[in-house]
Protein backbone atom coordinates (compact mmCIF):
# COMPACT_ATOMS: atom_id res chain seq x y z
CA UNK A 1 0.00 0.00 0.00
CA UNK A 2 1.55 3.47 -0.95
CA UNK A 3 1.85 6.05 1.55
CA UNK A 4 -1.12 8.44 -0.48
CA UNK A 5 -3.08 5.42 -0.20
CA UNK A 6 -2.12 5.03 4.04
CA UNK A 7 -3.26 8.76 4.39
CA UNK A 8 -6.43 8.09 2.44
CA UNK A 9 -7.29 5.43 4.67
CA UNK A 10 -6.25 7.64 7.57
CA UNK A 11 -8.85 10.54 6.79
CA UNK A 12 -11.74 8.10 5.02
CA UNK A 13 -11.48 6.63 8.84
CA UNK A 14 -14.81 6.51 10.68
CA UNK A 15 -12.93 6.73 13.58
CA UNK A 16 -10.47 9.32 12.60
CA UNK A 17 -13.59 11.58 11.70
CA UNK A 18 -14.96 11.32 15.12
CA UNK A 19 -11.83 12.56 16.83
CA UNK A 20 -11.53 15.48 15.36
CA UNK A 21 -15.63 16.18 15.85
CA UNK A 22 -14.83 15.48 19.30
CA UNK A 23 -11.51 17.83 19.54
CA UNK A 24 -13.62 20.64 17.69
CA UNK A 25 -15.88 20.30 20.47
CA UNK A 26 -13.79 20.32 23.07
CA UNK A 27 -12.20 23.37 21.15
CA UNK A 28 -15.25 25.13 21.70
CA UNK A 29 -15.38 24.00 25.48
CA UNK A 30 -12.22 25.45 25.95
CA UNK A 31 -13.31 29.09 24.40
CA UNK A 32 -16.67 28.95 26.36
CA UNK A 33 -14.67 28.09 29.74
CA UNK A 34 -12.45 31.00 29.80
CA UNK A 35 -14.93 33.14 29.47
CA UNK A 36 -15.55 32.67 33.20
CA UNK A 37 -13.14 33.90 36.46
CA UNK A 38 -10.65 30.38 37.01
CA UNK A 39 -7.86 29.90 39.01
CA UNK A 40 -4.16 30.43 36.98
CA UNK A 41 -3.51 27.19 37.22
CA UNK A 42 -6.72 26.21 35.65
CA UNK A 43 -6.17 28.70 33.12
CA UNK A 44 -2.61 27.47 32.43
CA UNK A 45 -4.05 24.32 31.61
CA UNK A 46 -6.51 25.24 29.40
CA UNK A 47 -3.72 27.52 27.68
CA UNK A 48 -1.40 23.86 27.12
CA UNK A 49 -4.69 22.13 25.62
CA UNK A 50 -5.17 25.50 23.12
CA UNK A 51 -1.96 24.40 22.05
CA UNK A 52 -2.66 20.50 22.16
CA UNK A 53 -5.97 21.31 19.87
CA UNK A 54 -4.19 23.61 17.24
CA UNK A 55 -1.24 20.86 16.55
CA UNK A 56 -4.18 18.04 15.89
CA UNK A 57 -5.87 20.58 13.51
CA UNK A 58 -2.80 21.04 12.03
CA UNK A 59 -1.99 17.16 11.81
CA UNK A 60 -5.71 16.70 10.68
CA UNK A 61 -4.90 19.24 7.73
CA UNK A 62 -1.47 17.87 6.62
CA UNK A 63 -3.00 14.29 6.38
CA UNK A 64 -6.00 15.57 4.42
CA UNK A 65 -3.71 17.39 2.42
CA UNK A 66 -1.47 14.44 2.08
CA UNK A 67 -4.57 12.19 0.81
CA UNK A 68 -5.21 14.76 -1.99
CA UNK A 69 -4.31 12.51 -5.72
CA UNK A 70 -4.16 15.90 -7.08
CA UNK A 71 -2.36 18.45 -4.28
CA UNK A 72 -3.37 21.60 -6.83
CA UNK A 73 -7.31 20.54 -6.49
CA UNK A 74 -7.23 20.69 -2.61
CA UNK A 75 -7.25 24.66 -2.00
CA UNK A 76 -9.92 24.53 -4.63
CA UNK A 77 -12.10 23.31 -2.61
CA UNK A 78 -13.29 26.73 -0.16
CA UNK A 79 -13.91 24.46 3.20
CA UNK A 80 -10.57 23.65 3.10
CA UNK A 81 -8.96 27.28 2.27
CA UNK A 82 -11.43 27.79 5.07
CA UNK A 83 -9.38 25.49 7.64
CA UNK A 84 -6.10 26.08 6.66
CA UNK A 85 -6.88 30.18 7.03
CA UNK A 86 -8.34 29.31 10.70
CA UNK A 87 -5.37 26.86 11.37
CA UNK A 88 -2.37 29.30 10.05
CA UNK A 89 -3.58 32.24 12.31
CA UNK A 90 -3.83 29.93 15.58
CA UNK A 91 -0.64 28.66 14.56
CA UNK A 92 0.28 32.96 15.48
CA UNK A 93 1.79 34.19 18.36
CA UNK A 94 -0.58 36.95 19.55
CA UNK A 95 1.04 37.77 22.86
CA UNK A 96 -0.23 41.96 22.25
CA UNK A 97 -3.38 42.42 24.20
CA UNK A 98 -5.33 44.03 21.04
CA UNK A 99 -3.98 40.92 18.94
CA UNK A 100 -5.12 38.48 21.97
CA UNK A 101 -8.55 39.35 21.30
CA UNK A 102 -8.48 38.91 18.15
CA UNK A 103 -6.73 35.17 18.66
CA UNK A 104 -9.98 34.42 21.24
CA UNK A 105 -12.36 35.34 17.88
CA UNK A 106 -10.35 32.90 15.58
CA UNK A 107 -10.64 30.47 18.19
CA UNK A 108 -14.42 30.58 18.48
CA UNK A 109 -14.63 30.42 14.59
CA UNK A 110 -12.85 27.14 14.64
CA UNK A 111 -16.44 25.71 15.55
CA UNK A 112 -17.29 26.20 12.48
CA UNK A 113 -14.78 23.65 10.92
CA UNK A 114 -17.66 20.89 12.38
CA UNK A 115 -19.33 22.20 8.86
CA UNK A 116 -16.28 21.03 7.08
CA UNK A 117 -15.88 17.99 8.49
CA UNK A 118 -19.62 16.74 8.46
CA UNK A 119 -21.23 16.40 4.97
CA UNK A 120 -24.46 16.36 6.04
CA UNK A 121 -24.19 20.12 7.82
CA UNK A 122 -22.33 21.32 4.68
CA UNK A 123 -25.01 20.18 2.12
CA UNK A 124 -27.34 22.58 4.92
CA UNK A 125 -25.53 25.25 4.81
CA UNK A 126 -24.78 25.08 0.70
CA UNK A 127 -28.57 25.00 0.50
CA UNK A 128 -29.30 27.74 2.30
CA UNK A 129 -26.60 29.92 0.23
CA UNK A 130 -28.02 28.16 -3.06
CA UNK A 131 -31.80 30.01 -1.40
CA UNK A 132 -30.59 33.69 -0.86
CA UNK A 133 -31.10 34.84 -4.55
CA UNK A 134 -34.35 33.09 -4.66
CA UNK A 135 -35.22 34.71 -0.77
CA UNK A 136 -34.55 37.64 -2.49
CA UNK A 137 -37.68 38.52 -3.65
CA UNK A 138 -39.67 37.18 -0.83
CA UNK A 139 -37.57 39.81 1.44
CA UNK A 140 -38.29 42.37 -1.10
CA UNK A 141 -41.87 41.64 -1.11
CA UNK A 142 -41.85 41.84 2.77
CA UNK A 143 -40.00 44.89 2.93
CA UNK A 144 -42.88 46.55 0.81
CA UNK A 145 -45.29 45.21 3.31
CA UNK A 146 -43.35 46.42 6.61
CA UNK A 147 -43.11 49.78 4.66
CA UNK A 148 -46.74 50.21 3.91
CA UNK A 149 -48.12 49.37 7.60
CA UNK A 150 -45.35 51.55 9.10
CA UNK A 151 -46.26 54.28 7.30
CA UNK A 152 -49.65 53.89 8.14
CA UNK A 153 -48.45 53.27 11.51
CA UNK A 154 -46.76 56.03 11.98
CA UNK A 155 -49.56 58.22 10.70
CA UNK A 156 -52.33 56.86 12.84
CA UNK A 157 -50.08 55.82 16.24
CA UNK A 158 -47.94 58.49 16.54
CA UNK A 159 -50.05 60.85 19.28
CA UNK A 160 -50.16 57.63 21.11
CA UNK A 161 -46.70 56.29 21.65
CA UNK A 162 -44.04 57.91 20.09
CA UNK A 163 -41.07 55.75 21.64
CA UNK A 164 -42.71 53.15 19.49
CA UNK A 165 -44.61 55.07 16.62
CA UNK A 166 -42.64 58.35 16.34
CA UNK A 167 -41.05 57.67 12.72
CA UNK A 168 -40.82 54.97 10.17
CA UNK A 169 -37.80 53.55 11.49
CA UNK A 170 -39.24 53.00 14.82
CA UNK A 171 -42.47 51.91 13.41
CA UNK A 172 -40.60 49.21 11.28
CA UNK A 173 -39.11 48.17 14.54
CA UNK A 174 -42.30 47.87 16.22
CA UNK A 175 -43.58 45.67 13.56
CA UNK A 176 -40.58 43.53 13.61
CA UNK A 177 -41.58 42.90 17.11
CA UNK A 178 -45.23 42.30 16.51
CA UNK A 179 -44.33 40.29 13.59
CA UNK A 180 -42.00 37.97 15.67
CA UNK A 181 -44.94 37.99 18.64
CA UNK A 182 -42.91 39.70 21.61
CA UNK A 183 -45.57 41.02 23.48
CA UNK A 184 -47.32 42.11 20.68
CA UNK A 185 -50.88 42.06 22.03
CA UNK A 186 -49.68 44.50 24.81
CA UNK A 187 -49.18 47.18 21.61
CA UNK A 188 -52.30 46.37 20.23
CA UNK A 189 -54.34 47.17 23.41
CA UNK A 190 -52.41 50.16 23.58
CA UNK A 191 -53.99 51.81 20.24
CA UNK A 192 -56.98 49.93 20.11
CA UNK A 193 -58.19 52.42 23.88
CA UNK A 194 -57.99 55.10 21.03
CA UNK A 195 -58.99 53.25 17.66
CA UNK A 196 -61.27 50.19 18.50
CA UNK A 197 -60.53 48.70 15.06
CA UNK A 198 -56.90 48.95 14.94
CA UNK A 199 -56.95 45.36 15.60
CA UNK A 200 -57.41 44.64 12.36
CA UNK A 201 -54.23 46.76 11.27
CA UNK A 202 -52.10 44.31 13.60
CA UNK A 203 -54.08 40.56 12.38
CA UNK A 204 -53.53 41.58 8.80
CA UNK A 205 -49.91 42.30 9.12
CA UNK A 206 -49.19 39.00 11.27
CA UNK A 207 -51.22 37.04 8.39
CA UNK A 208 -48.84 38.46 5.76
CA UNK A 209 -45.79 38.45 7.71
CA UNK A 210 -45.41 35.95 10.08
CA UNK A 211 -47.63 33.11 8.18
CA UNK A 212 -48.05 33.69 4.68
CA UNK A 213 -44.16 35.03 4.02
CA UNK A 214 -43.32 32.70 6.51
CA UNK A 215 -44.54 29.44 4.47
CA UNK A 216 -42.71 31.00 1.64
CA UNK A 217 -39.29 31.17 3.17
CA UNK A 218 -39.69 27.52 4.08
CA UNK A 219 -41.19 26.00 0.89
CA UNK A 220 -38.13 28.19 -0.71
CA UNK A 221 -35.12 26.78 1.67
CA UNK A 222 -36.94 23.25 1.74
CA UNK A 223 -37.32 23.14 -2.43
CA UNK A 224 -33.41 24.18 -2.56
CA UNK A 225 -33.06 21.19 0.42
CA UNK A 226 -34.02 18.82 -1.79
CA UNK A 227 -32.52 19.89 -5.19
CA UNK A 228 -29.30 19.54 -3.26
CA UNK A 229 -30.01 16.49 -2.16
CA UNK A 230 -30.53 14.86 -5.54
CA UNK A 231 -27.50 16.54 -7.12
CA UNK A 232 -25.44 14.68 -4.09
CA UNK A 233 -26.88 11.65 -5.10
CA UNK A 234 -26.26 11.76 -8.65
CA UNK A 235 -22.77 12.48 -7.91
CA UNK A 236 -22.42 9.63 -5.60
CA UNK A 237 -20.92 6.93 -7.71
CA UNK A 238 -22.44 4.28 -5.14
CA UNK A 239 -25.93 6.09 -5.48
CA UNK A 240 -28.28 3.56 -7.75
CA UNK A 241 -31.57 5.54 -8.74
CA UNK A 242 -34.91 3.90 -9.32
CA UNK A 243 -35.30 3.78 -12.71
CA UNK A 244 -31.36 2.32 -12.99
CA UNK A 245 -32.23 -0.26 -10.59
CA UNK A 246 -35.61 -0.79 -12.88
CA UNK A 247 -33.17 -1.64 -15.99
CA UNK A 248 -30.94 -3.90 -14.64
CA UNK A 249 -33.75 -6.03 -12.97
CA UNK A 250 -35.23 -6.19 -16.95
CA UNK A 251 -31.76 -7.03 -18.16
CA UNK A 252 -31.71 -9.37 -15.65
CA UNK A 253 -35.40 -10.74 -16.41
CA UNK A 254 -34.21 -11.78 -20.24
CA UNK A 255 -31.27 -12.84 -19.57
CA UNK A 256 -32.80 -15.32 -17.57
CA UNK A 257 -35.41 -16.30 -20.22
CA UNK A 258 -32.98 -16.62 -22.72
CA UNK A 259 -30.91 -19.22 -20.36
CA UNK A 260 -34.00 -21.31 -19.38
CA UNK A 261 -35.01 -21.26 -23.51
CA UNK A 262 -31.70 -22.35 -24.36
CA UNK A 263 -32.21 -24.94 -21.66
CA UNK A 264 -34.97 -26.37 -22.54
CA UNK A 265 -34.13 -26.29 -26.26
CA UNK A 266 -31.61 -28.34 -25.21
CA UNK A 267 -32.50 -31.00 -23.35
CA UNK A 268 -32.28 -34.53 -24.25
CA UNK A 269 -35.73 -36.02 -25.49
Amino acid sequence: MSWQARFQQIRNNKIFESFIILIIITSALVVGVKTYEIPPVILLTLGVLDHVITGIFLTELVIRFLAEEKKQHFFRNPWNVFDTLIISVSLIPLNNADMALVARLIRVFRVLRMISIIPELRLLLNSLLVALPRLGYVVALMFIIFYIYAAVGSLFFNQINQDLWGDIALAMLTLFRVMTFEDWTDIMYETMAVYPWSWVFYVTFIFLTAFAFLNMVIGIVVNVLEEEHEKDRATDPEHVTMKELQTEIQELKAMVRELSSGSVRGAPR
